[in-house]
């Protein structure tokens, strides 16, 4: 039985990341259970990465993320590792991690690390959609993820459209519930961050039931 919803979907998500050793794979295990297709994002020059998005709604999305098979790695800039979300490790996919979009992505930094969180301080990153069109935003992400990526990565936009309006393929985010081993320490830094959104005591993780015109699937 899919899990209930623990709390509201928080109004600032940004996107969950949805991390696999194969996408295409995992592109088409997804589409087989809810009825709808990723579209191709982009690759992230550097990383060694691409991603599929579905949409959620106009400023959230469901990344789909995995290794690029035609790019190399480079952590040279030492912002993160090479392949990002412990892609080097995973044998299966996995709900690596989800993030918000701040009012001011500065001063949420700060205040996830005056909570608990060092998320690191904001650094750019950028991609081409298949389109060539160029992506910029800036991203608080650290890894490895502060809380097991239970308390969310911090993203802004910019002047960039947000990718989540530009027409992508459509499912329903129908909840997301998080644990941790510390439930207290967790919801303080998510109330830091305006995140209204239990924590539940377990093993760390997040859950997501997302569902689409065929059906409905758990992301964990």
């Amino acid at each position: 039985m899919p899990p209930q919803p623990t709390g509201a979907i928080p109004h600032h998500l940004d996107h969950l990341v949805f991390a696999t050793p194969d996408l295409p794979t995992a592109v088409a295990s997804l589409e087989e259970a809810i009825g709808v297709r990723a579209t191709p994002g982009g690759r992230h020059p550097g990383r060694g990465t691409r991603n599929y998005l579905i949409s959620f709604s106009d400023t959230s999305y469901l990344e789909i993320i995995g290794p690029d098979d035609e790019a190399e790695a480079d952590a040279s800039d030492g912002s993160t590792e090479a392949k990002p979300f412990g892609l080097n490790e995973l044998d299966e996919p996995v709900l690596r991690g989800w993030a918000v979009h701040p009012a001011d992505l500065d001063e949420a930094a700060v205040a996830a690390r005056r909570a608990g969180a060092d998320l690191g301080d904001p650094w750019p990153v950028s991609r081409r959609t298949p389109e060539g069109t160029l992506l910029r935003w800036r991203l608080a992400s650290r890894h490895p993820a502060p809380f097991d990526g239970v308390v969310p990565f911090l993203i802004d936009w910019g002047q960039t459209a947000h990718p989540a309006s530009s027409g992508l393929p459509a499912a329903r985010l129908e909840s997301l519930t998080l644990r941790h081993t510390n439930p207290a320490a967790a919801t303080h830094v998510l109330t830091a961050l305006g995140v209204d959104l239990p924590v539940a005591a377990g093993r760390p993780g997040l859950t997501a039931v997302v569902s689409g015109p065929k059906g409905s699937i758990v992301l964990s």
